[in-house]
């Protein structure tokens, strides 16, 4: 009797075991549910930022929640829209549960400030697994609904705002600024260490982008492991992937009494010398390359400070990622980017002028040079690996701001 009890004892506890667990509720041997009262966390957070007359005015709100309150309403009824997690629901005893309201903010606290879930209880009344669930399906929901629009190719409008606003700078034909910065991995697994170590000794995967002068990020990427540098990311990069396929934008522009017809980044040393590319000239020997050596890294800054001014922005991206993930990472960068855009477009004024139609249809990206031969492909790659071209596309631009700085002296 007693080994046929310790038997089905055993059995008993091996049931419990192989049992799938579930969080949350009153189980025996674990304590009950913390009584929260979420209609009071609600109420306090909507009396402080979101009545009629808050506590905190639009100043407050624009430098704690990152973002202008038209940004935050668009975001909170965007996600509303595509996933029900946050919609207000009763709980079993017919209690109201948390609010749409504490669920986004929680979310954006621990993106924006970068803390742990379990900070956002106190003052939200969110438990920390529930604002760690609000998290990861808030980053979701804003890549489902603004991903489209505010992640896609640039288009001819974007191309030509972009470029006539360079030209005044004193670089006609240049789109953006092409860069690249680390996310340190913090729980990155054990067995992809190597993999992932980049040239500080830390664990980190490496995300490109390509940002205008308005510190809008017209292309990013981000995925691969830290132990690449620049050179292989750019091999991989969806967005040069294209223009190596021919699909560079086409904006035709003179510099120097020469035609050109592709838009050209500015980037630094480590890249190659393609057509598209225009780099620094690091040994400069005379005035003409001194002046045109600190023009391109003056206006090269600009992915610089966008980098700085996302993860000031969203303190979450400037910390070690706790995330076990890969794929979360990612998620979140991308989140962050379109967030940032947003907020970006906001700041610009072109929020209330587009408000009806920032959804409106564009042409997306037709598919990379669908039907044309092989030999035009090598061609336009041949366009694209063009050192020559490149070497005289820098040539003139040293003329043309030499001409330029000369003419706004007299």
């Amino acid at each position: 009797m007693v080994a046929m009890a310790a038997i089905n004892s055993s059995a008993s506890l091996l049931a419990q075991d192989a049992a799938p667990w579930k969080r949350g509720g009153s189980t025996p041997g674990r304590s009950p549910n913390a009584e929260r009262n979420h209609v009071a966390g609600h109420n306090q957070l909507y009396n402080d930022y979101f009545a009629s007359d808050p506590v905190y005015n639009d100043r407050l709100f624009r430098r704690r929640f990152r973002m202008t309150r038209r940004v935050l309403d668009r975001l909170l009824n965007g996600v509303l829209e595509v996933d029900d997690y946050f919609r207000q629901r009763p709980d079993a005893a017919g209690n109201p549960g948390l609010s749409a309201l504490q669920k986004v903010t929680a979310a954006l606290r621990i993106v924006c400030y970068g803390v742990a879930a379990v900070a956002t209880d106190e003052y939200l009344r969110i438990g920390a697994s529930t604002a760690a669930e609000a998290f990861r399906h808030f980053i979701a929901a804003v890549l489902t609904k603004f991903g489209a629009e505010y992640l896609r190719q640039p288009t001819a409008a974007d191309i030509k705002r972009h470029t006539d606003i360079n030209k005044l700078r004193g670089f006609p034909g240049m789109f953006g600024s092409l860069d690249c910065t680390h996310w340190v991995w913090k729980n990155c697994p054990v067995g992809w260490q190597g993999m992932f170590q980049d040239k500080d000794g830390d664990r980190s995967i490496i995300m490109e982008a390509v940002a205008t002068r308005n510190l809008w990020i017209r292309h990013s990427y981000a995925g691969i492991p830290g132990s690449n540098n620049d050179i292989n990311v750019i091999d991989r990069s969806p967005f040069m992937v294209n223009w190596l396929q021919g699909n560079a934008p086409d904006h035709k522009y003179q510099i120097n009494g020469h035609d050109y017809k592709m838009c050209y980044l500015l980037c630094d040393g480590i890249y190659p010398a393609w057509s598209v590319f225009v780099k620094t000239i690091s040994s400069p020997t005379d005035a003409k390359q001194r002046l045109y050596a600190k023009m391109q890294e003056a206006a090269r800054k600009d992915v610089e400070r966008c980098f700085g001014v996302l993860q000031a922005r969203f303190a979450l991206l400037a910390q070690p990622a706790r995330f076990w993930e890969q794929g979360t990472l990612e998620d979140v960068w991308y989140a962050c980017v379109v967030m940032h855009n947003m907020i970006v477009e906001d700041e610009e004024g072109d929020t209330e002028a587009h408000a009806d139609n920032y959804l409106e249809t564009f042409e997306a990206p037709s598919i990379a040079n669908a039907g044309v031969t092989f030999d035009t492909l090598l061609m336009q790659l041949a366009d694209v690996h063009d050192v020559v071209a490149q070497t005289a596309l820098q040539a003139d631009l040293v003329e043309h701001l030499w001409e330029r700085n000369q003419a706004l002296d007299l």
